[in-house]
């Protein structure tokens, strides 16, 4: 008997928001790489020519196939709402390939060239570990609770996307605040825009036009933007390899970099998924984990160094009622804009103010999913798993010098933020089988988080062999007070099974 296919749309208008939300999204990141790497001394051939083509490379791939794995989705379930995942650049980890890898890799080597490859190596290396570790993918979310998963991922949605968002809306208020009440009249309010135009794209419009009618963005930024249009061809090339070479030799020790910031991105694209799921969306852990890996070696073979990720925009997107089309659409423009130098037009031209509050309500989506997804007795779980990324925040925004600066604040920012991911995850864990008596399963997150810190992956500045040791001992303490509880819970159980034989 033949099985029938379901019209699963390939463009629906709601696509159209979906769209300029992770299209806005991926474009602040290109925008960043851009004007961080011109500031470190790297020219706009490798900028243009070779970074943003090969990033380009890896958000293409990766969001046809994801709209391909949304339609496959569609058919199984016979469903026509289902929203494709979102994907881009981990911006995260942007940040650490920028000032963890290629800054020190330049500083050493002097030289941008050969900087420049050993970063796309470290890119390589990266996607193909994330590979890797998409084999056991669907085993970690099944062994974590669902509030430290969501909790973790609503604290990076909480500071570097709303809340780092916000701050830009508010850095000039006429453009910022309006755009950000205009996305809120559309998406939350659902009030129609005039002439039918997508919300996003009516407040990225409106913000661009004060912007510039108030004299917040000069007329000259045109020309600056229009001095970067060209082509730029997708051209592949061995030098992650050479890079990789590099890595296994004098510069080493960027490996103790790697290797953290890979598996915090595995974990992101896992809890990313997960909310997806709680939306009612479920796709493969393991085959998107493998998705983002393959995604950034090709994306490092034409030339990119940042590792991708899906993007908790996706519920943002699901919310917006979205279909595939706009993954689709995102592919194709981004082909477009990468090769033609459209993207560093558009990134002189747009104000990063009008562009801020689409990011704003991505975060607020995510946060208020992580909560809405738990039961109400979960709710100190997903908040005490958000609340280390406050000290991460802090930490990434002052750099090599959080330590200094935060000192007089409280001794304990910099190590709490310290793989902050894995901290909150181990901290919400324990709180959900806290919370459900499950004294056991908490005792054995609490070792976790002891060999965590053993290792380096948190509270440590890099991995090394005991390298929060105050933090393990910490840990084991917590473990054996879950051991004496559970033991004693244990103990209780037995003498009521006895009473009520005698009974």
């Amino acid at each position: 008997m033949k099985t029938k296919t379901v019209h699963y749309p390939w463009y629906k208008k709601e696509d159209t928001d979906a769209f300029f939300a992770l299209f806005q999204n991926n474009l602040a990141n290109f925008v960043i790489i851009a004007v961080t790497m011109l500031g470190l001394g790297f020219p706009a051939s490798i900028v243009f020519g070779k970074v943003i083509p090969g990033a380009a490379v890896a958000v293409i791939f990766g969001n046809l196939y994801y709209a391909y794995m949304a339609n496959r989705l569609a058919q199984k379930e016979k469903r026509t709402d289902v929203t494709a995942l979102s994907y881009g650049i981990s911006t995260p980890v942007m940040f650490v390939f920028l000032f963890g890898v290629l800054a020190p890799a330049k500083a050493i080597t002097g030289d941008p060239e050969l900087a420049w490859k050993i970063a796309v190596g470290a890119a390589f290396l990266s996607g193909l570990i994330e590979a890797v570790i998409s084999f056991s993918g669907n085993w970690v979310r099944d062994h974590l609770p669902r509030a430290a998963m969501l909790g973790a991922l609503a604290g990076v949605a909480f500071t570097f996307i709303a809340g780092e968002m916000l701050f830009n809306t508010f850095a000039i208020p006429v453009v910022g605040l309006v755009s950000l009440v205009i996305i809120i009249l559309g998406v939350i309010g659902k009030v129609v825009m005039p002439f039918k135009i997508p919300a996003s794209l009516f407040a990225v419009v409106i913000g661009t036009v004060l912007a510039f009618t108030l004299g917040y963005q000069s007329p000259s930024t045109f020309q600056e933007g229009l001095a970067h249009i060209g082509f730029y061809p997708f051209l592949p090339s061995l030098v992650a390899f050479e890079g990789i070479s590099y890595l296994f030799g004098a510069l080493i020790g960027l490996l103790a970099v790697i290797l953290p910031i890979t598996l915090y991105n595995a974990i992101e694209t896992m809890n990313n998924v997960d909310a997806m799921a709680a939306e009612g969306d479920s796709y493969d852990v393991r085959e998107s984990q493998a998705v983002d890996g393959v995604g950034t070696m090709l994306g490092a073979i034409f030339g990119g160094l940042f590792p991708t990720t899906v993007y908790i925009a996706a519920v943002g997107s699901k919310w917006m009622g979205a279909g595939r089309g706009y993954s689709i659409l995102n592919a194709v423009v981004f082909a477009i804009a990468a090769m033609t130098g459209l993207i560093a037009a558009l990134a002189a031209i747009i104000p990063l103010a009008a562009v801020a509050p689409i990011l704003v309500f991505v975060g607020m989506s995510l946060v208020v999913s992580s909560f809405q997804s738990n039961e109400k007795k979960y709710f100190p779980a997903v908040t005490i798993a958000m609340l280390p990324y406050l000290a991460n925040y802090v930490m990434t925004r002052f750099n090599n010098n959080a330590g200094e600066v935060v000192a007089g604040i409280s001794e304990g920012i910099v190590p709490l933020g310290q793989g902050a991911m894995f901290t909150g995850i181990i901290l919400g864990a324990i709180t959900v089988y806290i919370i459900d008596k499950k004294y056991y399963h908490a005792m054995s997150f609490a070792f976790i988080g002891a060999f965590l810190s053993f290792i380096g992956l948190m509270h440590a500045p890099k991995l090394a062999i005991n390298a929060a040791p105050d933090f393990s001992i910490a840990y084991i303490i917590i473990a054996l007070f879950l051991y004496y509880y559970g033991w004693k819970q244990a103990k209780i159980s037995t003498v009521q099974d006895v009473t009520k034989k005698v009974a």
